[in-house]
């Protein structure tokens, strides 16, 4: 799974304000349709929302993976935000969350929504990659170090 291949620089942001979970998701929603109106922005916040009440999808060490299905798509993509200060995500080692990697996916596509979720949890795993993302100073810098990311880079 190519995960540069769910990203664009239009979807990638650095230095982002969000003040809360909930800021965050809007936003993510927002870059993640940003070819569409207002209503599918809504309906892609209301399921990214719903799923934060199933479980946080704050996977630790600043790192959160918010994720949702939609029919209005039928290919996956994602967005990425690394705040310009972490917020309460409620993720599972309770620290504050800076980098937010939203994938959203085809209503009908299991498998591969879990196979992009395996790999994703994979990527963030990764500390040099983490703290590259951190010290990025703008939106390209954010989006060429996911888009370089390799899982032979992955740190042991």
């Amino acid at each position: 799974m190519d995960i540069a291949g769910l990203l664009t620089l239009e979807r990638s942001r650095c230095g982002v304000r969000a003040t809360s979970k909930k800021r965050a998701l809007e936003r993510l929603s927002e870059l993640l349709m940003l070819d569409a109106g207002n209503e599918a922005v809504q309906a892609v916040f209301e399921g990214l929302t719903l799923r934060e009440r199933l479980g946080s999808t704050g996977l630790g060490h600043g790192v959160g993976l918010p994720h949702s299905r939609s029919g209005e798509l039928d290919q996956p993509r994602a967005a990425i935000i690394r705040l310009d200060q972490p917020i309460e995500f409620d993720a599972v080692d309770r620290q504050p969350v800076d980098i937010l990697f939203a994938l959203l996916v085809p209503e009908h596509n299991n498998d591969e929504h879990l196979r992009i979720l395996s790999r994703l949890a994979e990527m963030f795993r990764d500390d040099a990659l983490c703290s590259q993302l951190r010290a990025c100073r703008g939106d390209d810098d954010l989006y060429n170090a996911v888009a370089g990311w390799h899982s032979d880079n992955a740190s042991p």
